[in-house]
């Protein structure tokens, strides 16, 4: 009878040691938003196909996340061609974040989410900044207000990885963007050849393999 009891016992220590193991796997699994940037003209009028914000390497990277079993999201911020912060917040607060998201950003999807991780002090996993934007055009009001932010620098703090992504040929005020992200929060950057800004025009290709690498590392 003893050995039995025993025999028991320790079947239901097996039972409760495993069970926050599972529970961790579920709790740890990775999530993905990707914040486009903004085109400087409106396409109101475009349809999926012909509409560019929310293309380039984007419908690409979304399609290997996927098919790895990572959840992706690529939301559409409203009107982007004048983007308003707060609008932009009230489309991405539909999505989950938490201590295992990776948030990445390209242009002024960068800004945005400085932004907003400097305002809710949210702890994420890894932040990517692919072609960081900080610099308003002339004469333009939706971007001074857009970009007229200053950075937190605790955001460093809250965030296990920080990467930023440039390019020997991205455009001055893109350089001038990245130097003021990574005065205020450090991280690493990777500049790569011939890639520009970021966009189809000038990297030529929908792939982007580095950026995959970077997302899949531990």
């Amino acid at each position: 009878m003893r050995k039995k009891i025993l025999s028991a016992l320790c079947g239901i220590a097996i039972i409760l040691s495993l069970t926050p193991i599972a529970e961790s796997k579920m709790t740890n699994s990775k999530n993905i938003i990707i914040i486009h940037g903004c085109p400087k003209t409106p396409e109101r009028a475009m349809t999926t196909e012909t509409r560019t914000y929310d293309k380039h390497w984007i419908p690409w990277i979304k399609k290997e996340l996927t098919a790895k079993g990572i959840k992706t999201e690529t939301p559409l911020m409203p009107e982007p061609w004048m983007p308003d912060y707060k609008k932009f917040k009230q489309e991405f607060e539909k999505y989950d974040v938490n201590e295992n998201t990776i948030l990445i950003g390209h242009s002024c999807g960068t800004a945005f989410l400085v932004r907003w991780l400097g305002e809710t002090k949210i702890k994420i996993a890894k932040l990517v900044l692919v072609a960081p934007w900080k610099i308003p055009d002339k004469d333009d009001k939706f971007r001074k207000e857009f970009y007229g932010y200053q950075i937190d620098e605790t955001i460093k703090d809250r965030v296990k990885e920080i990467i930023m992504f440039t390019a020997d040929d991205e455009a001055d005020d893109g350089k001038k963007g990245l130097k003021i992200f990574h005065e205020a929060l450090d991280g690493k950057i990777i500049e790569l050849k011939g890639r520009g800004h970021y966009t189809m025009h000038d990297m030529k290709t929908a792939e982007f393999p580095e950026l995959l690498e970077v997302i899949l590392m531990p």
